[in-house]
């Protein structure tokens, strides 16, 4: 993908550990002498909405698939123009900041510095400088707080850290560099992303079919009268939710810990544990050592669990089963516990809840629920339709769909390794190379002059969509500043 790259000729101490040794020819100043703290407000709200978050820095936020916790106004939000650095205050330990391409509105408490006319530092290379693990670490020591949740990088401490400064020739070729490097790696990340899409879209229209039509492609059809299904099987039965249920246990929401439980502890299980047909035990808050555990509410390995309430309309409903467990868990109330009548079976109806017809029963029941959004009743859910085959043929589709998902999950999680690799092996890239770990003079010198038509259509909007596949916190919402992001 790219030459071999050597390191610098000299090298001299920064004085900053988790900067280390940088080249001898680079100067070493605090940020002040480059950046001066603004706090200019914006009287009518009118400008474009940005966001700041550690993965790309400063964007536009309708670019985000955000919309929760948005402002009534936005006037009394601080100015920033092109060039500006803007951090987040409470995340920059995170590496959440970087350099506004365009005018624009952040939250107030964000911290909006600009260079002064002087300055000799490239908006590029600066945005990526500050966004690596040395300078994150920098921060995190530089910044206040009781704990990680509560740390603060105040004007006056960003001001005094020392800014890496090449030559500015030498900026220009790091950056023209690293540009070329990261349309390739950004191509690459997409390409294996729509793999891993087919494949799971290959996967569920495979177990779609099965869990509608059977396996049988000559039996006889007939209509299921739910419209959202259409045509089944003429031997299958139709039934509603509450009766192929013994009952439909839901859990409490008690206060509890920002931690998850340790040995002897108990947990509430928190409204994400459940997502697009997978659980995951380690959404959840440790319990009070105080609290009354109400056994009738435990979480089982075996469970079949149905997301109540959720941020997000699109994960209102999700259902998954539970697997092996390390924790000792609750039920919370925004979660539902299935539990089947006898010759229904669990994994069949996890199936058919993972299907489209059960999603669009979900959507008009949530849709229709007045100032209910994003929250599934107990009520509807009982009214849900599905078809069921006989015990036998349910089997017979679990069987199929759990030989479907072991194959591709086998080759979701080879694409997915890569994905993981090549984004390690960007980010150590580049955080080598804007700390002088290694020369770019020379291979940036022999870059074509004119970039690959294909790899000039990559643009900030494929990069936000390869990195917001991920797991892990993308931004912090503007009226939430001092929760997680």
């Amino acid at each position: 993908m790219c030459p071999d790259l050597k390191p610098h000729a000299a090298y001299k101490d920064s004085g900053l550990p988790s900067l280390g040794r940088v080249p001898a020819h680079w100067a070493l100043k605090r940020a002040k002498y480059f950046f001066r703290e603004v706090d200019e407000r914006s009287s009518t709200g009118d400008e474009e909405l940005l966001s700041v978050s550690h993965l790309t820095g400063v964007t536009p936020r309708r670019e985000k698939n955000v919309t929760m916790f948005l402002a009534e106004s936005n006037v009394g939000h601080k100015r920033c123009h092109p060039r500006d650095l803007v951090i987040n205050t409470m995340w920059a330990w995170m590496g959440a900041l970087g350099v506004a391409r365009q005018t624009g509105l952040v939250s107030p408490s964000y911290g909006v510095y600009r260079p002064f006319e002087s300055s000799d530092l490239s908006p590029d290379y600066v945005d990526r400088l500050l966004r690596t693990a040395a300078y994150a670490s920098e921060f995190t020591c530089r910044s206040t707080g009781v704990n990680s949740s509560r740390l603060r990088l105040y004007p006056e401490e960003f001001l005094r850290i020392p800014i890496l400064c090449p030559p500015h020739a030498e900026q220009t070729a790091i950056v023209r560099y690293l540009d070329q490097v990261d349309r390739r790696i950004r191509r690459y990340l997409r390409v294996r992303g729509k793999l891993v899409s087919l494949l799971n879209e290959q996967r569920q229209a495979v177990i779609q079919r099965a869990v509608t039509r059977g396996l049988d492609p000559n039996v006889r059809l007939s209509d299921s009268g739910v419209p959202s299904l259409g045509e089944a099987p003429e031997h299958w039965g139709v039934h509603r939710l509450k009766t192929l249920v013994r009952r439909i246990d839901q859990g409490v929401s008690p206060q509890a810990e920002n931690r998850l439980a340790d040995d002897g502890s108990w947990g509430v299980l928190k409204s994400g544990c459940v997502n697009r047909g997978l659980f995951r035990e380690s959404e959840h808050k440790r319990l009070p050592d105080e609290f009354t555990i109400d056994p009738r509410i435990a979480v089982h390995s075996g469970d079949v669990l149905v997301s109540r309430a959720s941020g997000s309309p699109h994960l209102v409903g999700s259902v998954a089963r539970v697997g092996q467990l390390t924790f000792q868990l609750l039920l919370s109330d925004k979660t539902f516990r299935l539990v089947f009548r006898e010759g229904v079976e669990p994994d069949f109806m996890v199936c058919a809840m993972n299907s489209s017809y059960y999603r669009q029963q979900v959507e008009q029941a949530i849709s229709g629920a007045e100032g209910l959004a994003n929250n599934l009743q107990l009520s509807s859910l009982r009214t849900f339709s599905f078809a069921i085959p006989p015990t036998m043929e349910q089997r017979r589709v679990v069987h199929l769909a759990r030989t479907v998902t072991r194959n591709s999950n086998a080759a979701v999680e080879h694409a997915e390794h890569e994905i993981l690799l090549l984004r390690e092996y960007r980010a150590r890239l580049i955080a080598d190379v804007v700390t002088g770990k290694l020369d770019v003079r020379d291979a940036a010198a022999h870059l074509p002059n004119e970039i690959d038509e294909e790899l000039a259509l990559d643009d900030i909007e494929s990069l936000v969509e390869d990195e917001e596949s991920g797991e892990g916190p993308s931004e912090t919402p503007l009226e939430e500043v001092g929760d997680e992001p």
